[in-house]
């Protein structure tokens, strides 16, 4: 009944998404291969043999994925639906998982022809609630969500994944508003990451009002802004100018000098850092951080190369891990490819605060 999972990822980026899925399952032998093309925006790993892909899909931890957004198991054969009255054939496969659902979510590649299906997808969805409702299909209590992926209005396949085991955000896309106050949009990949790594109880027990922070190539300021409504003190490293505003709150220390010579007179709660630098140059200059004991955390950009992208984040963490547990530090290190990074990843280390 399922036998592929569905990856969405971002266009481009299908490749990395591949290799990685590919790589845990072989770790979990579970025989495979992959269906995909470029700039698709989404990935098939399809299984090869009677395994069921929905079992594999609850024994990986979902956020080990750097470049998966979202997933769900699903048939690889699709369910092809008339021009109208869509819900029948649709209602029958879904009775015949035999499973309750939390909710339902309804998917499309994040390509321009894929986002011609928002629409869509938008008015179809509340009259499928309706019938999941009078079919007694969603409970509270469930705890897988249905997913429906369409490529176009009359092509849909359909998925299940384990709510605590996916992305919360539909698709996996968070939707946030650029603050009009803040200096960059860049800032947008900072907010996404400290939802995506910390928990809300981790955010107000890590980033609290006083704590200190410093910002490598923080010009003109939108990662530094992301502390400072967060009432932490910034120190901002940059030969380039900040936002004569955020200056203004008196809570910004601007230093113009070398983002990589530079160090602070005492340790700081937080190090953050999006500089266009090569992946495993900015993968040392953290490392230095932390085994000099110059931060607890760290939030931070990897921009990767045009080739070779997952085997040059597999590097960079390895080189961290490896650093890191050379020089006795407990720490959690977690990488993700965010919706608002292109093409990037970002990385959040954090560590015990004794160390």
């Amino acid at each position: 009944m399922f036998d592929q999972i569905i990856l969405l990822c971002r266009p481009g980026f299908e490749k990395e998404c591949a290799s990685e899925i590919m790589a845990l399952a072989n770790h979990h032998l579970f025989s495979a291969y992959i269906q995909t093309k470029d700039q698709s925006a989404f990935v098939s790993l399809v299984s090869s043999s009677e395994q069921q892909s929905s079992e594999l899909i609850t024994k990986i931890n979902f956020r080990q994925l750097v470049f998966t957004r979202q997933w769900f198991a699903t048939s690889k054969e699709y369910l092809t639906l008339p021009e109208s009255n869509r819900l029948p054939d649709i209602l029958k496969t879904i009775k015949n998982f035999d499973l309750h659902f939390y909710d339902v979510e309804l998917d499309y590649p994040d390509t321009n022809e894929g986002k011609s299906l928002s629409k869509f997808c938008k008015q179809f969805k509340p009259h499928l609630i309706s019938s999941l409702k009078k079919q007694k299909l969603l409970s509270s209590h469930a705890s897988w969500r249905l997913h429906l992926f369409f490529t176009d209005s009359q092509h849909v396949n359909i998925g299940i994944v384990p709510v605590e085991n996916s992305a919360t955000n539909p698709m996996g896309i968070p939707r946030l508003k650029m603050p009009r106050s803040a200096p960059s949009r860049s800032t947008l990949k900072l907010e996404e990451a400290i939802h995506w790594f910390l928990s809300t109880e981790q955010q107000a027990q890590l980033i609290k009002n006083g704590m200190t922070v410093v910002d490598l190539g923080a010009a003109p300021g939108g990662w530094t802004w992301q502390f400072v409504q967060r009432d932490c003190l910034v120190t901002a490293i940059d030969n380039g100018p900040m936002q004569s505003e955020l200056m203004q709150t008196g809570m910004v220390e601007h230093l113009q000098t070398d983002a990589f010579t530079y160090s602070p007179k005492k340790k700081v709660d937080w190090l953050v850092c999006d500089m266009a630098e090569r992946p495993l140059h900015v993968s040392r200059l953290i490392t230095r951080w932390f085994t000099s004991k110059h931060c607890n955390h760290a939030i931070f950009n990897l921009k990767l190369p045009m080739k070779k992208r997952h085997a040059s984040v597999q590097e960079c963490i390895a080189l961290l891990q490896q650093q890191l547990t050379q020089a006795g530090l407990k720490f959690n290190i977690m990488a993700k490819q965010l919706y608002h990074d292109r093409e990037e990843i970002t990385v959040c280390i954090l560590t015990t605060v004794n160390n």
